[in-house]
């Protein structure tokens, strides 16, 4: 398999930001870190592997970032609107400075790809869901696995106009029927999904509620709840990647 290293320096956020890229060719993905992970933990926890096939057929390109949860969502006794800024600026970095490279990498030879496909486990569905509903134009789909779509799990009472744009469950249900943005969401192949056992009880809450909103909208999405026996954990995630992957590239 074809593995490159990069580590750029990010205007957004003053600092450097590294990334991994796992193929040669196909849709691109790009795999967000759950919670407070860094770019190498989507590998280190066998979600590259099980995929393998994939990238090795030149079917998908996987593109996985560093987050700076610790910054904004997870710093709970942090100051609210310093929070809010720096994942703003983090929105700004994947979407102003990774995104261009994306296609560079992606763009073999000058064919580039119509949009990005973004994934992610725990917190990384949540920033998977966020990305795409948020930016439809650039990312055309996702797999999210096991998000929470809601900032209150993080941030309790506080709540601003930055934190409102980056909570689907908040600005999808703000958002008018004919806003130009729900007719390119009916165009993205959107994955929600969620099991039913250990860990998993708020984000069955916040994965129903996005159902019940999409639904509302006539947005096609393929909401899916796994059995009881399916926890939040690594193990099953390896099984759903795939399983969805397949079907969608």
């Amino acid at each position: 398999m074809k593995i490159e290293w990069f580590k750029e320096y990010s205007h957004c956020l003053n600092r450097d930001m590294e990334f991994n890229v796992y193929g040669y060719a196909g849709v691109p993905v790009l795999a967000f870190p759950s919670q407070n992970g860094r770019y190498f933990d989507f590998a280190n926890n066998g979600m590259i592997e099980c995929i393998a096939h994939l990238i090795d057929e030149g079917r998908v390109q996987v593109f996985c970032c560093d987050s700076i949860d610790q910054e904004s969502w997870s710093d709970e006794n942090g100051d609210g609107s310093h929070r809010t800024y720096m994942m703003e600026q983090w929105f700004y970095y994947i979407v102003n400075e990774l995104v261009p490279r994306i296609f560079e990498i992606n763009s073999n030879g000058g064919n580039y790809a119509d949009g990005i496909m973004t994934t992610g486990c725990s917190m990384g569905a949540t920033h998977a869901a966020n990305f795409m509903f948020r930016r439809p134009d650039i990312f055309n789909g996702c797999i999210a696995l096991s998000g929470y779509y809601d900032g209150d799990l993080f941030f309790k009472d506080y709540h601003d106009d930055i934190l409102y744009r980056n909570c689907p469950i908040q600005y999808i249900n703000g958002m008018n029927y004919d806003h130009p943005y729900v007719d390119m969401y009916r165009n993205c192949k959107i994955v929600l999904c969620c099991g039913q056992g250990a860990w998993e009880d708020e984000m069955i809450y916040s994965t129903s509620r996005m159902k019940e909103l999409l639904e509302y909208k006539d947005i096609s999405a393929w909401i899916d709840f796994w059995g009881y026996d399916v926890n939040h954990d690594w193990p099953w995630w390896r099984v759903q990647l795939p399983y969805f992957l397949e079907k969608l590239v």
